[in-house]
């Protein structure tokens, strides 16, 4: 272990109660709205359209995105609620064992993806895009504290670099 390690700065902590947060929190609650007026309207119309096998996948996939960004939306409200003072950090981690981050596989080469509509698969993708951002933020914040203890074979610079390029959105 090196003292180096031991003085990292955790910037996870300070991006979650930042303007950063704030721009992560409105971009995850639009696209849930985005996504949900789209599925309701132009999404129901373009599928009855589509060819069986897209079809079939279309169903699938419109579940997966929903739940994903269910999800999404769930750890973004318990993160705000501990950043307004209105549950404990305690409380945020007792709820947060029901959020699930981990990521739903997309086959961008099953049959059909390609007839599914270009809206849809945009949507898909920007879903996977913040389930991504968010859930390395989550790792960052709700990490264990020994967990900060950075090897001497880390390159902690390039995790924090990392970090900070997700916060920011910049890739």
């Amino acid at each position: 272990m090196s003292e180096l390690g031991l003085n990292t700065i955790s910037f996870a902590g300070r991006i979650a109660s930042s303007s950063q947060f704030k721009a992560l929190y409105t971009e995850g609650m639009a696209l849930v709205e985005e996504t949900a007026s789209y599925l309701d309207g132009t999404g129901r119309a373009a599928a009855k359209v589509l060819p069986r096998m897209a079809s079939v996948l279309y169903a699938a996939e419109s579940m997966r995105l929903t739940t994903r960004l269910m999800q999404m939306a769930s750890w973004l409200l318990l993160q705000r609620a501990v950043n307004n003072g209105e549950m404990t950090r305690d409380q945020v981690l007792n709820e947060k064992r029901k959020v699930r981050l981990d990521s739903f596989n997309v086959d961008r080469n099953a049959p059909g993806w390609n007839d599914l509509p270009e809206a849809f698969r945009d949507l898909i993708e920007r879903s996977l895009r913040l389930q991504n951002r968010v859930a390395l933020l989550d790792r960052e914040i709700y990490r264990p504290a020994d967990a900060d203890m950075v090897p001497d074979n880390e390159n902690s610079v390039q995790a924090q670099l990392s970090l900070l390029r997700t916060a920011f959105n910049v890739h």
